[in-house]
C-alpha cells in the first residue's frame, strides 16, 4: 500500500468498459422535488425507505455533517464522530474531557443522539497518520500485506484490511491496532478497456447524469457513464471520473480524447466534446468541455437512467456516515445504499483513490463517472467498486446478504472536485 487505505472489502476495479443504452430526454424542473418511478423502485428493493423517508434521511445527514463540522472545530477534544444508525437517527459519539458537557448539550439542542466514545475523533486521526508512517517504515512484503487502513467511525477505531496471503508475513501491528478490527480483504484490480464499434447516426437528445458515452485514444477505447452537468467559466462541461480519459496527458489540448455519445445496441453517435481535465492519482475525475453546438442537450440539472425520467439536482451535498446515497449509471441503472466510510484513501490498481467515500451499493463496468446523489443533491462521481467480475447486481447482492460481504462503490466528493476547481458550478434548478 503506497498510503492509508480506508477499510475495503473485496477486489475493488475500476467501472468502464460496458455496453450501455440510450440517454433520456432533459424535462421541465417541477417546483418540489419528484422521485422517478426508476428512483423509488431502487430505493424500495435496495433500502426498503419510501420517497419520504429517503429525502427526510438525506436532509437530517446534512444537517449532521454541518453540526459535525462546527464540533470538529469547537470541540476537538471531545468530539468522535457521527452518522445516522439504521433506523435513521443522527448520532453524535462524544469522548470524555472537558468539552463534553458543552459538546453533549449543542448536540442535544440540535435533536441528535448522544453516544459514549472512547476516542475522540482527532485521536484516531493521530492514529491513523501514526500507523501511515510505520508503515512506510515497514519491508516491502509488510507493505503489501496491508491493503488498507482507515477510521471506522461506528466502531470507534481504526480498521486494517490485509491482502489474503498476509498469513504468511511475520506482521507485528502497531499496539493502538484493536485484534478485532483486523480482517481480510482481497487484492484490487482494474478493469480492462474494451473496443467500441464505428461511429453511426443516433438520434439527439439531452443528456442527463447517468446517460452513456464512449472515449477513444488510440487502439483504446473506453465506456463509461456521464456525470453531473456544469459550467465552468461561461463553457458547458460535464464532471465524470477520470479514469473514463483514455489520454490523459492530451487534456486541455488539440490532441484531447473525444467524447462521443452511446446510443442503444453500443452504437457510437456523434462526438458531443473533449476532455478539458482529468486527475487520476488523489481524486478520479474529468472535466469534458462540450462543444458548442451540443451545448443545449447538457443545459440540464438532471440525472436520470436509460429511458426513464430524471430526478432534478437542487445543490451540492457533503457525504456523511450512513446517509442514504443512490447512484445512477448506464450499465446498472439506479441502485441505492448507504454511505458506510467518508475521508478515506484506497489502492485502485496502480492508482490511489484519497478522500473519497464508499457506500454499500452495487456498481458494474460502464457505470464509472455516473452520478451518487442523496436526496436531490449532488454528492459523488463513481469510481470503483468490489463486484466488477459479476455480469449482474442480484449476484453479488444475494451473496452479500447471506455473506454479510455486501458489494461496495467507492466515489469522488462532488465538493472536493468544485473546491479543486475555482468557478467551476453544478448545474441545479
Amino acid at each position: 500500500m503506497r498510503r492509508s487505505a480506508a477499510a475495503v472489502a473485496g477486489s475493488i476495479a475500476l467501472l468502464m468498459s460496458a455496453a450501455v443504452c440510450g440517454s433520456a430526454q432533459a424535462q421541465t424542473a417541477p417546483a418540489t422535488p419528484q422521485l422517478p418511478k426508476a428512483l423509488v423502485t431502487a430505493l424500495n428493493r435496495d433500502l426498503h425507505l419510501s420517497p419520504d423517508q429517503y429525502l427526510h434521511r438525506a436532509a437530517l445527514a446534512q444537517q449532521l455533517g454541518d453540526f459535525a463540522d462546527t464540533a470538529r472545530t469547537r470541540y476537538p477534544q471531545a468530539f468522535a464522530g457521527s452518522w445516522l444508525n439504521e433506523a435513521g437517527q443522527a448520532v453524535v459519539a462524544l469522548a470524555d474531557g472537558p468539552q463534553r458537557q458543552q459538546a453533549a448539550a449543542a448536540a442535544t439542542a440540535a435533536g441528535f443522539t448522544v453516544q459514549h466514545a472512547a476516542k475522540s475523533e482527532s485521536t484516531l486521526e493521530s492514529q491513523l497518520n501514526t500507523f501511515t508512517t510505520w508503515l512506510h517504515g515497514q519491508p516491502a512484503s509488510v507493505a503489501q500485506a496491508v491493503q488498507g487502513v482507515g477510521i471506522d467511525t461506528v466502531g470507534n477505531a481504526l480498521t486494517v484490511r490485509l491482502a489474503s496471503a498476509a498469513h504468511s508475513v511475520d506482521l507485528k501491528l502497531p499496539n493502538f491496532i484493536e485484534p478485532s478490527h483486523v480482517v481480510s480483504a482481497s487484492p484490487a484490480t482494474t478493469a480492462t478497456p474494451q473496443q467500441a464499434r464505428h461511429p453511426a447516426a443516433l438520434v439527439n437528445g439531452s443528456e442527463a447524469g447517468g446517460d452513456a458515452f464512449a472515449s477513444m485514444a488510440g487502439d483504446i477505447s473506453l465506456r463509461c457513464s456521464f456525470g453531473f452537468n456544469g459550467t465552468l467559466g461561461g463553457q458547458t462541461v460535464n464532471i465524470t471520473a477520470g479514469h473514463c480519459n483514455p489520454n490523459q496527458g492530451a487534456s486541455g489540448t488539440p490532441n484531447a480524447a473525444p467524447v462521443f455519445e452511446l446510443g442503444p445496441a453500443d452504437v457510437l453517435g456523434p462526438q458531443v466534446g473533449t476532455f478539458q481535465k482529468s486527475r487520476l492519482d488523489g481524486h478520479d475525475y474529468s472535466i469534458v468541455a462540450i462543444n458548442g453546438s451540443f451545448a443545449r442537450q447538457f443545459q440540464n440539472n438532471a440525472v436520470s437512467v436509460p429511458a426513464a425520467p430524471p430526478v432534478f439536482i437542487t445543490g451540492v451535498a457533503q457525504p456523511v456516515v450512513g446517509a442514504p446515497v443512490c447512484k445512477s449509471g448506464a450499465r446498472t441503472g439506479f441502485s441505492c445504499g448507504t454511505i458506510a466510510t467518508i475521508n478515506q484513501t484506497v489502492d485502485v490498481g496502480k492508482r490511489v483513490l484519497s478522500n473519497g467515500f464508499s457506500a454499500n451499493l452495487c456498481a458494474l463496468p460502464g457505470d464509472s463517472g455516473g452520478t451518487v446523489i442523496t436526496g436531490t443533491q449532488a454528492l459523488g462521481v463513481t469510481s470503483a467498486s468490489t463486484v466488477t467480475d459479476y455480469p449482474i447486481c442480484e449476484i453479488p447482492n444475494a451473496i452479500g446478504a447471506v455473506t454479510g460481504d455486501v458489494p461496495q462503490l467507492f466515489a469522488t466528493p462532488v465538493s472536493a472536485i468544485l473546491a479543486e476547481n475555482p468557478g467551476l458550478q453544478v448545474r441545479t434548478s
